[in-house]
C-alpha cells in the first residue's frame, strides 16, 4: 500500500509538471496549489516563482507584484526566495460555504516584460466543524396506541464541513421501546426517524429520556447530541395518514406568488372530532422554509409565499404534520422536496480594477489599462459569459483566464484629436432569452431619481379625543428622500377612499409640505372609532416616484352621554307605585334600576345610590347591581308609603348621572293582583274572584311539640274602585318566614287584602314558586321603568 501511494504522488508531481510546462509554453501562466484550512501564517504553499519560471534575482527589478481578486491578503510572496506562503488565517466554510471546490485565485504581475501568471491555490477542508442540531431538546408526544413500526421524524444535525468530514451517522441510546432509521433519498436528502419498536404502555412508563448522537467523517470524529424527551399520552388511537411518506416536486424559480405546489391528503381512521385533520408545518422547520411557503390548515394546500431563487437555495425540505382534533391528538407527517430548477434570470456582474489611468498618449500599444472579471449566478449555459466593447476604438479586450479579461491599448492614440474614450464593456450570457450587463469606464454617473419617498415606519397609530375642534393638528407625518435637488424634493397628499357615506377629504386633510395631519370635523367616538386611511409621499423627478404610509387614527372617548333609565318592555297598563308587604324582612329584594350610557370603559360604568340617604327609610340600593332593597324587616311605623329618588352616575371625569323616582306603597296583605288582559285606559276592567287557602301554622320554637291547625276558609275579595284582585293562594306562616317576589316585564298588578283586619303577628307572601297567567305562561320579569315625567317606577308581580 505504501509503494501504491508513492507511486501516486510522483505520478501527480510528473502531471504537474507536465502541466506547467506546457502553460508556460502557450504563455498561459497558470500554476495550481492547494493548503489546509486554518493554516498557520507562514505556512508554506509553492515556490511560486520557480515555478513560473522566474529568476528570483529579478523579481524586484521587474516590480513582481500579485493581486488577489476581491478576497483578503490571504497570502504573500517572500520576493527575496520566491515562496508563495500563508499570510492569515483562512476559514474554508467562511470563504466558500457548502461549495465542494474553493478555490482563491491571485494573479502575478512583472514587467520588462509585461506578462501577467495566474495561481489557483485550492483550500482543502479539515474537520474543525462537529456536528450541530438546532435545539438541545426535542420534545415528542407519542400516543400509547401507536402501533410498532411507527415513524417519527427528527431533525438531523448539520456541518458546516463538506466531503467525508460532513458525512453524518446518527446513534441512539439503548431503548427496547425505539430504534433509530436513518433514510437517503436520490442523494439529495439523508434525514433520521424514531421508529417504535416495542407498544408503549403511559401507566408502565409514561416518560421517555433518550439521546440521539451525530458523528462526522472526519479524522478525528467530532460529535454533537440532542436529548429526545417523549411523552407518552393515552387517548386517540388513530393518527392521521398521508398517501406517501415523502413528495418530490419541482418549481422553477421564476413561480408566481400564490402558485400551488402540492395538496396534500391525510386520513383518519377514527371518527367524529377525532376524524377532523388540521395541516401544519412541523414545529422543528427552519425559518427560511415558513417564509417561502404557507399551507392551508384545512385543504393541505401548499403555496409559494416568497420569490423563488435557484443561486440561493436549490433544495427545500418541508416537513408537515396533520393533527387531528381528539382529545389527545395524534399526529401524522410526511415531508415534501421541492427542487429549483435555474432559470436565467440573472444578468452577468462586471466588476473593473483599473491599474494605469490615466493612459499617457505615447504609451506603446499592448499597455494594461484595465482588469475586468466577469461573473453568472445562473448555472450552465445561462452562466456562461462573453464579453465585449464596441468597435472602432483603439482597444481590444485580451481573455486571460476563464471569466477574467484585461483591456490593452491596440493602437497609438492622440489626445489632441480625442481627448477622452468612453468605453462601454458589456457582458452577455448564453441564456435563452440571453441578458447582459454593461459597465462604462471613465463615465461620471449623474444622479437619477431612483429612489422614491420612504416614511421610518409602514404604520402610525395616532391617537385622539372625540369631540376635538375643527382644524386641529393631530400628527404629522415625515418621509425622506436620498436622492439629491429636484429629485428630493416631497410633497405630501392623502389618498381618497370613502368612510361610509363620505369621502375621506371631508374627515382630514394634509399639508403638502410641512405634512401636518389636520381634522376637518370634530370626532364622535359613538360613531366612528377608528379611521384608516393613507398619506402618500411623492417627490419632483420625472418620472415622479411616491410612497404610501397607513394612518390609524384611534378615537379616544370622552364622557360626554349621561347614563339613561331604560324603558319598560310592557305595554299594558300605567305604573303605579310599587306594593311592598310589610312582612318582608332585611335583604328583601323590591325591585331594580336598569340604566345604560352610550360611552364605554370607566365613562359607561355606572353606579347607584340615594339621592337623600336620610329619605331612604329602611330601603337601600345595591352600588353597582341597581336593586332596591330592604336594610332591616318593615314596621307599620314605616307608613303607607315610600318615596326613593335613585341617582345614577357614571365613573367619568367630570361624573355625568341621572336620576329616577321610585315610588313605594306598603301593604299589610301581599295577595296577588291580576291586571286585566287588555290595557287599562280611561276605566278599569272587570274584577275577578279569588279563593284563597288559609293556612295558619303555630311554630314552637321549644323543640317539644308543633301544632298545626289547618283551616279552609273560601273568601270573596271586595276590592275598591281602583284594585284589581285575581287568583292565588296566600300562606299564613310564622312571622320567622321571609317572602319573596319576582319582577315581570308584561303585567303589572296591586294587592288586595280580604275583609276583617290583619294580624299583626302574621305574615302574608306569594310562595317562592312560578305564578302562571290564564294561557299557562309563566310572568315574565319586569324591570324598574321610567314614566313619561322622567321618573322611575317598576311593574311587578308577587
Amino acid at each position: 500500500m505504501a509503494v501504491f501511494r508513492r507511486d501516486s504522488l510522483v505520478t501527480r508531481q510528473l502531471l504537474r509538471f507536465v502541466l506547467l510546462h506546457t502553460a508556460w509554453e502557450v504563455g498561459s501562466g497558470q500554476v495550481r496549489y492547494s493548503v489546509p484550512e486554518e493554516s498557520k501564517h507562514g505556512t508554506f504553499v509553492g515556490r511560486l516563482a520557480q515555478d513560473l519560471g522566474l529568476e528570483v534575482a529579478e523579481l524586484v527589478s521587474r516590480m513582481f507584484r500579485m493581486v488577489s481578486k476581491g478576497r483578503r491578503d490571504y497570502f504573500e510572496v517572500n520576493v527575496q526566495t520566491g515562496v508563495l506562503f500563508v499570510n492569515s488565517r483562512i476559514d474554508r466554510e467562511e470563504l466558500c460555504g457548502q461549495s465542494p471546490l474553493c478555490a482563491i485565485d491571485l494573479e502575478v504581475i512583472v514587467d520588462k516584460p509585461l506578462r501577467i501568471f495566474h495561481v489557483e491555490v485550492e483550500i482543502q477542508d479539515i474537520n474543525d466543524n462537529a456536528p450541530v442540531f438546532s435545539i438541545n431538546e426535542l420534545n415528542l408526544s407519542i400516543s400509547e396506541s401507536r402501533l410498532p413500526g411507527s415513524r417519527f421524524p427528527l431533525e438531523g444535525a448539520s456541518d458546516a464541513d463538506i466531503g467525508t468530514n460532513s458525512l453524518l451517522t446518527y446513534k441512539l441510546s439503548a431503548s427496547e421501546h425505539f430504534s433509530l432509521d436513518v433514510q437517503k433519498k436520490n442523494d439529495k436528502s439523508k434525514s433520521a426517524e424514531l421508529m417504535l419498536r416495542k407498544a408503549l404502555d403511559r401507566e408502565e412508563i409514561p416518560l421517555h429520556n433518550l439521546l440521539l448522537t451525530a458523528t462526522d467523517g472526519g479524522k478525528p470524529e467530532l460529535t454533537g447530541t440532542v436529548q429526545l424527551v417523549i411523552t407518552v399520552l393515552d387517548v386517540n388511537d388513530n393518527a392521521p395518514v398521508f398517501g406517501q411518506s415523502v413528495y418530490e416536486v419541482s418549481l422553477t424559480e421564476n413561480t408566481t406568488v400564490g402558485e400551488l405546489v402540492i395538496k396534500l391528503n391525510a386520513t383518519d381512521l377514527d371518527e367524529g372530532i377525532n376524524k377532523d385533520i388540521a395541516y401544519s408545518f412541523n414545529t422543528l422547520i427552519v425559518p427560511e422554509v415558513k417564509d417561502m411557503f404557507s399551507i392551508d390548515s384545512h385543504t393541505g394546500e401548499i403555496r409559494i409565499k416568497g420569490e423563488l431563487d435557484f443561486e440561493g437555495t436549490k433544495l427545500y425540505e418541508i416537513q408537515v404534520q396533520a393533527t387531528d382534533e381528539g382529545h389527545a391528538p395524534m399526529v401524522g407527517h410526511c415531508k415534501i422536496l421541492v427542487e429549483v430548477l435555474d432559470m436565467n434570470d440573472n444578468a452577468p456582474e462586471l466588476a473593473v480594477t483599473s491599474l494605469s489611468l490615466p493612459v499617457p498618449e505615447d504609451a506603446p500599444p499592448g499597455t494594461v489599462v484595465a482588469l475586468i472579471s466577469v461573473s453568472d449566478r445562473d448555472s450552465g449555459d445561462n452562466g456562461k459569459v462573453t464579453c465585449s466593447i464596441p468597435p472602432n476604438l483603439p482597444f481590444q479586450l485580451v481573455s486571460t483566464f476563464k471569466n477574467y479579461h484585461s483591456l490593452v491599448l491596440a493602437e497609438a492614440v492622440d489626445r489632441e484629436r480625442v481627448s477622452e474614450y468612453k468605453i462601454l464593456v458589456t457582458a452577455r450570457d448564453e441564456g435563452a432569452p440571453s441578458l447582459s450587463a454593461s459597465s462604462s469606464i471613465l463615465v461620471p454617473i449623474a444622479d437619477v431619481n431612483d429612489n422614491a419617498p420612504a416614511f421610518p415606519q409602514p404604520v402610525y397609530r395616532v391617537f385622539v379625543k372625540e369631540n376635538n375642534p375643527p382644524g386641529a393638528h393631530l400628527f404629522t407625518v415625515s418621509a425622506s428622500d436620498p436622492d439629491l435637488r429636484e429629485n428630493a424634493f416631497v410633497s405630501y397628499s392623502v389618498v381618497e377612499r370613502s368612510v361610509g357615506e363620505q369621502p375621506l377629504s371631508s374627515y382630514i386633510s394634509v399639508h403638502s409640505e410641512s405634512g401636518h395631519i389636520y381634522a376637518l370635523q370634530p370626532f364622535d367616538y359613538e360613531e366612528l372609532q377608528v379611521l384608516q386611511f393613507q398619506v402618500s409621499a411623492r417627490d419632483a423627478g420625472f418620472p415622479s416616484l411616491c410612497g404610501n404610509v397607513t394612518v390609524h387614527l384611534f378615537v379616544l372617548d370622552e364622557n360626554d352621554n349621561a347614563p339613561a333609565v331604560s324603558p319598560a318592555g310592557s305595554g299594558r297598563g300605567s305604573p303605579g307605585p310599587e306594593l311592598v308587604p310589610l312582612s318582608a324582612g332585611e335583604g328583601h329584594v323590591v325591585g331594580k334600576i336598569r340604566a345604560v350610557d352610550a360611552d364605554s370603559g370607566y365613562n359607561a360604568w355606572l353606579r347607584y345610590e340615594v339621592q337623600e340617604p336620610r329619605a331612604a327609610g329602611p330601603f337601600r340600593v345595591g352600588v353597582y347591581s341597581g336593586e332596591i332593597s330592604t336594610t332591616r324587616a318593615l314596621e307599620e311605623a314605616d307608613g303607607p308609603s315610600q318615596r326613593l329618588v335613585i341617582l345614577v352616575k357614571d365613573h367619568g371625569d367630570p361624573a355625568l348621572s341621572a336620576t329616577a323616582t321610585v315610588s313605594l306603597s306598603l301593604v299589610e296583605s301581599p295577595q296577588a293582583v291580576k291586571w286585566d288582559s287588555r290595557q287599562r285606559g280611561g276605566s278599569e276592567g272587570p274584577l275577578v274572584d279569588m279563593n284563597v287557602s288559609l293556612m295558619i301554622a303555630i311554630c314552637s320554637v321549644s323543640g317539644l311539640f308543633v301544632l298545626v291547625i289547618v283551616v279552609y276558609v273560601g273568601l270573596r275579595c271586595h276590592p275598591g274602585p281602583e284594585v284589581m284582585c285575581g287568583p292565588g293562594k296566600a300562606t299564613v306562616v310564622c312571622a320567622s318566614e321571609v317572602g319573596s317576589w319576582s319582577y315581570s316585564q308584561r303585567q303589572s298588578r296591586n294587592l288586595c287584602v280580604g275583609e276583617g283586619t290583619a294580624k299583626n303577628d302574621l305574615m302574608v307572601f306569594s310562595p317562592n314558586f312560578p305564578n302562571f297567567a290564564p294561557n299557562g305562561e309563566k310572568e315574565k320579569q319586569q324591570e324598574l321603568t321610567p314614566n313619561s315625567s322622567g321618573q322611575v317606577s317598576s311593574n311587578r308581580g308577587f
